[in-house]
């Protein structure tokens, strides 16, 4: 059981499988923060928008 326990710590071969793993999600938790970020800047600039549109104005 030593033997194995030895062997199996020593074995890299799955670990860059792994590591892409992990950088695939890092990159993907990474897109959906900034498009979430970006779709609440841009409904935030729309309503605005929308606001100045639908609003009289008192000008000249």
């Amino acid at each position: 059981m030593k033997k194995f326990a030895g062997r199996f710590l020593r074995d890299t071969r799955g670990v860059t499988a792994l590591e892409y793993g992990l950088i695939a999600g890092l990159i993907a938790l990474l897109i959906v923060g900034g498009v979430t970020t970006i779709g609440t800047k841009l409904q935030t600039v729309f309503t605005d928008i929308a606001n100045a549109i639908t609003t009289p104005t008192t000008g000249s």
